[in-house]
């Protein structure tokens, strides 16, 4: 695959993954991550309740499962989600940033997979995970969006970020799902960004 997509969000996450997932069209022409901070000991409710509100196949990510279009892998509770070209591995690493699943890890191993063809999405969320990762999204090449701070249930991840790489696409969270199917289809055609 030529492309991926990677979305991290905490507080307030689910309503803004509703929003964003809900908002892109069933023949999506690019993978999708999303990374929600959650309770290591919670159910595995997460995939089923964006499916809900999402014209893409929502599933919980098992190591080695394949990352294709048209399909949302959800970041399972207690394990780091290593992006690798064409699927993701699962990883029992320390946490970072008190998270596991980090943002970051996700984040940092997209721009080692996709370089210049990943697009990173910071969402709301109460911290800074995120923002090293976006960083490096950046310096590969890839795409930055972030949630704004004034839309967020939690301003201060989506601010850690913009604070960590100034991006050029700082979005309400109604425009992002619109913007992100513009610059999928620009990817998946290979188009320049």
């Amino acid at each position: 695959m030529s492309a991926i997509v990677v979305i991290g969000s905490s507080l307030g996450g689910l309503h803004a993954l509703e929003q964003v997932l809900g908002g892109l069209p069933g023949d999506f022409p690019v993978p999708l991550l999303a990374v929600q901070h959650r309770a290591p000991d919670g159910p595995a409710l997460l995939s089923g309740l964006l499916q809900r509100h999402c014209a893409l196949e929502v599933c919980e990510a098992e190591d080695k499962a394949e990352l294709r279009a048209g399909r949302v892998l959800v970041a399972p509770a207690g394990y780091h989600v290593l992006v690798e070209p064409g699927h993701v591995a699962l990883s029992l690493e320390a946490e970072v940033a008190l998270s596991r699943p980090s943002i970051d890890v996700a984040f940092e191993t997209a721009a080692r997979a996709y370089g210049r063809q990943a697009i990173a999405i910071v969402l709301t969320g109460a911290n800074d995970d995120g923002a090293r990762g976006l960083a490096e999204i950046c310096r590969l090449g890839g795409t930055a969006i972030v949630q704004d701070p004034a839309t967020a249930r939690g301003p201060q991840m989506p601010a850690a970020a913009i604070d960590a790489v100034d991006p050029r696409l700082v979005l309400a969270l109604e425009e992002i799902a619109p913007r992100l199917a513009e610059l999928a289809a620009e990817r998946a055609q290979g188009a320049p960004r």
